[in-house]
């Protein structure tokens, strides 16, 4: 039985991305600096402290500002790991709205996504931005010793994300952000909720689990693990534990496992029985909480799901049915009603939003998407979809907006939201639903960021939150009268104020845990309105009713519930604060109190003039004989990759040299190559094999205009490249007098289409895609060397039989003359390389069933961390109707396959085995073929 390897090509630089997520501040993590803006943005900079602040103009104030901060705080935060100064570009992004920020090397730098999320913390978006971002700057500065060797930022990068789990590096900059300012996630009772929930609940869920996530239960996440575990060091063994730390670490960078090593040898522990421990000390201090917090326990309104699954929003509808926004492990966002037998129909799915949010008002739902830029991506949108129940059609209020939390007028004709601008200023707008357009500002003048509007019944009043530096507080307004502050700047996560009664009905944690709250407009009083028993959200009144609909958080998620309006006495606040050790450690408890207000001068930073960036000699692994070094450089702007290296080929004792730039500012992206390389090949001369060698020099161009559209959960992609190249041979040795020593401009065409649909986590392939793919080769220049080819390839998703399984048709033709006449340009059957062709090939097909077969979350001691177990059945044809008149597939089988993390590292491993079994026709036994991937 021949077995058969597969795995993807092992280049050292596709290891830096392992750190990307953990120094990605927001939960839409993504692998950063990989899109670019449009051309005509102006930047600008200014210079201090060893900070080049890079702004687009728009942001001028912003920038002044964050210049005094940056420069103020970073001595403060990494004086803890024993460092005052550092140098670091910073860019400030303003044309996208999803909120983000990250520190990188190769090339070293910072970005922040300036325009503020609608969900987040009771500070300053920027502000605490620049807080958690500059602890990693600092983590990375005490790692590398501020890059000493100059071009290796690849490697250290590298190094960084094989070496320290994520779960420090967030953690450790979260405890910073909570013991330095009045704010921070730590002290947020929502953002660990999920791990108190799954404690209190009796779940003791594993290391791995808990860092590395679930696709059955909700897992606590790194950021909150890596909180706890790290607040807990520093309580044990004080602020300077983790300046020692990446010390030792930074001095034995060669083991196995160096920080768990270096960890157990300066606190007796390692991660794993910090772990441990940790979690026993906050099973106690949680349990003791419970005990003396009261709570009620609300029935359900839906059916029990049997994993992960979110109810957000729920709201009555004038039938009685319930509205809600539906997502879990198993499906995307989608709205779903619930009948008074809990029986659920499914409407319609959504695009991404950075929190769930949707409004509905006498047969109208309202909700915020993000949409990209079909080129440029660093630009992005938040648009106002708009459904109608009666006519059963959506569509876009306006197209490339930057409005946000939009709430409906009671009779449905007016929406109020939220306007951020490119400068960060913020406003409530109002919209008339039937054309689209704003009516209405409302001033702003206290420049408060703004959060969650809603409409008062009388649809002439509303309500929204005001944030600053100060804090979160509650406004009223209406129009052409002064906003009134109703409730003053408090620390609490204040979100969704509504009207109700003669108050606003709110979310806060005033008890320790979050629920909804209830502010007498007459009084000023605040009176508890549920007492969830981990914590109440997203609350809803009923017309002419004192049913209270909410969120209420359980083991399973965001479940619906509901309760009288009867307000109480707000319990105690009793919540388990963690950060307390390292707020006493710092000595600082307000980072911001004394941040200076100095004017900067600024000048223009050139798009043109600063486009090289060299940063990396990394070492390339193409394969086990090919193998050397690359000079690589990415500007900071992301728009010009330039690289430069040579090879050096074992097999034939010889020198690759090469070099290359990609052009990323323009629509099309142009890119241009050169090599220069030995060649082998063998030929039959007289009956005779004989092997033959050469030199050339190979110059490659081409362009290609990738874009990117969105209709609600649909994308489609579009991507047409052409391109060309010049290839030149000398030095030949041994080959015939006709041997060709130049290709002139042969031509390559691609298209490529794709539609497909969000897949949800549990999804092992898409359920409903197509993939349209044409390629074209021509030698029109060279006539000499005539030859085409030509392919089409067709992949139709379809569901299968059951929840996330998936069905896959792939037709692919190719027709191949001339030079061309040996090239393979469609997908193969499985097992094709161990099978001896009878024809030469013209199409295949091939039929894939995908499914998932079980979600074990398995900790194999401190081996592997099983996710999944899925499996694929298929039949492929070659040649079909063609060859022999065969209608039999030439390989037919099946596949196991899990994704895995191995010794408890955060890379991704795909592993495997194939089981291909052979047409008769063929004489081949079955084939097993290994496979291994990975990913970031």
């Amino acid at each position: 039985m021949p077995i058969k390897i597969t795995h993807k090509s092992l280049f050292f630089s596709l290891l830096t991305v392992t750190i990307s997520i953990s120094i990605s501040h927001h939960t839409f993590a993504q692998v950063f600096g990989g899109e670019q803006n449009p051309l005509r943005v102006d930047w600008r900079q200014i210079n201090h402290r060893g900070f080049q602040i890079i702004y687009p103009t728009e942001l001028e104030k912003e920038a002044q500002r964050m210049a005094n901060t940056i420069g103020h705080i970073y001595p403060i935060e990494a004086a803890s790991l024993g460092l005052r100064k550092t140098t670091l570009p910073i860019l400030f992004q303003n044309r996208g709205v999803v909120a983000n920020g990250f520190v990188a090397l190769a090339p070293k730098r910072s970005e922040f996504n300036a325009t503020p999320p609608q969900n987040f913390d009771s500070q300053d978006w920027l502000n605490n931005l620049a807080v958690h971002e500059l602890r990693h700057a600092a983590q990375y500065d005490k790692l590398t010793n501020k890059t000493a060797i100059p071009l290796v930022e690849e490697i250290y990068f590298a190094w960084m994300g094989a070496s320290i789990p994520l779960w420090f590096f967030e953690g450790d900059a979260v405890t910073t952000e909570t013991a330095l300012t009045k704010s921070g996630r730590g002290r947020q009772p929502s953002w660990i909720m999920p791990y108190r929930t799954l404690l209190l609940e009796g779940k003791n869920p594993s290391y791995s689990k808990s860092n590395f996530g679930s696709n059955n239960d909700i897992a606590p996440g790194y950021y909150q693990l890596g909180y706890l575990m790290t607040a807990n060091i520093r309580k044990s063994f004080g602020a300077a534990v983790f300046d020692s730390l990446l010390t030792d670490i930074r001095k034995r960078p060669l083991r196995l496992y160096p920080f768990s090593g270096s960890l157990k040898k300066l606190t007796g522990n390692t991660s794993k029985e910090w772990f441990e421990k940790t979690q026993a000390d906050l099973k106690t201090q949680w349990q003791q909480q419970a005990h003396e917090t009261p709570w009620a326990d609300y029935p359900l309104l839906h059916k029990i799901a049997t994993y992960a699954t979110d109810y957000f929003l729920p709201q009555r509808l004038p039938d009685g049915s319930i509205l809600a926004l539906k997502q879990s492990m198993a499906e995307t966002a989608h709205f779903v009603t619930i009948d008074s037998n809990q029986k659920e129909k499914r409407l319609f799915g959504i695009g991404y939003q950075e929190q769930a949010w949707y409004s509905y008002a006498n047969g109208k739902i309202v909700w915020d998407e993000i949409r990209y830029d079909p080129r440029f991506r660093q630009r992005s949108y938040s648009v106002i979809c708009v459904y109608d129940f009666r006519t059963g059609k959506s569509r876009k209020l306006q197209p490339r907006s930057r409005l946000f939390s939009p709430a409906l007028s009671a009779d449905g004709t007016k929406v109020i939201a939220v306007q951020i601008d490119l400068s960060n200023q913020a406003a409530l707008v109002e919209l008339d639903v039937a054309s689209g357009d704003i009516i209405h500002t409302y001033p702003n003048p206290q420049n408060l960021m703004l959060q969650s509007p809603s409409f008062h019944a009388d649809g002439n009043r509303i309500t929204y939150i005001g944030l600053s530096e100060k804090g979160k507080s509650i406004w009223t307004a209406a129009k052409n009268l002064p906003a009134t502050q109703v409730l003053t700047e408090t620390r609490q996560q204040i979100n969704r104020p509504q009207f109700t009664h003669d108050g606003i009905a709110f979310n806060a944690h005033y008890s320790g845990l979050d629920n909804i709250y209830y502010l007498d407009l007459t009084s000023g009083e605040i009176s508890a309105l549920s007492e969830a028993k981990y914590g109440a959200f997203n609350t809803s009144f009923s017309k002419n009713s004192d049913e209270l609909l909410f969120n209420n958080y359980g083991l399973q998620g965001h479940t619906i519930a509901s309760t009288p309006y009867l307000p109480k006495k707000i319990a105690d606040n009793n919540f388990v604060f963690f950060g307390e050790a390292a707020v006493t450690q710092e000595n600082n408890p307000d980072i911001f109190a004394t941040v200076p207000d100095s004017i900067f001068v600024s000048r223009p930073y050139k798009k043109f003039g600063n486009l090289l960036q060299f940063h990396s000699i990394s070492p390339v692994i193409e394969n086990e004989y090919v193998g050397g070094l690359q000079l690589k450089s990415n500007n900071l702007l992301n728009t010009v990759d330039i690289y430069t290296g040579a090879n050096y080929h074992r097999d034939l004792s010889r020198f690759e040299y090469q070099a290359g730039i990609s052009l990323k500012s323009f629509y099309p992206i142009i890119n241009l190559s050169y090599e220069n390389r030995p060649v082998r090949t063998f030929y039959t001369s007289n009956k005779v094999r004989t092997q033959g060698d050469w030199r050339e020099n190979q110059v490659k161009l081409n362009a290609q205009v990738p874009l990117n559209l969105q209709s609600r959960d649909d994308f489609y992609n579009f991507a047409f490249t052409i391109g060309t190249s010049l290839n030149k041979r000398y030095m030949p040795e041994n080959l015939p007098a006709n041997f060709t020593r130049s290709l002139n401009f042969p031509m390559e065409y691609r298209f490529t289409f794709s539609h497909g649909k969000r897949q949800a986590t549990r999804d092992v392939a898409p359920k409903w895609s197509q993939i349209f793919r044409v390629k074209y080769f021509n030698q029109p220049f060279d006539q000499k060397l005539a030859g085409e080819l030509f392919s089409i390839e067709n992949f139709f998703y379809t569901p299968g039989v059951a929840k996330n399984h998936s069905f896959l048709v792939n037709f692919n033709y190719q027709q191949v003359t001339g030079v061309h006449r040996f090239s393979t340009a469609i997908n193969r059957v499985y097992g094709y390389n161990n099978i001896l062709a009878r024809t030469a090939l013209k199409n295949t097909l091939l039929f894939n069933y995908r499914f998932p077969i079980a979600f074990p979350d398995a900790e194999l001691g401190p081996l592997a961390y099983l996710k999944d177990l899925r499996a694929t059945l298929f039949c492929h044809y070659e040649n079909f109707g063609i060859e022999n008149n065969v209608y039999e597939p030439k390989t037919y089988g099946f596949e196991l396959r899990s994704n895995t993390n191995l010794l408890r590292y955060d890379v991704n491993v795909d592993f495997g085995g194939r089981m291909v079994f052979v047409n008769k026709l063929y004489r081949q036994n079955p084939i097993l073929e290994l496979i291994f991937n990975y990913s970031f």
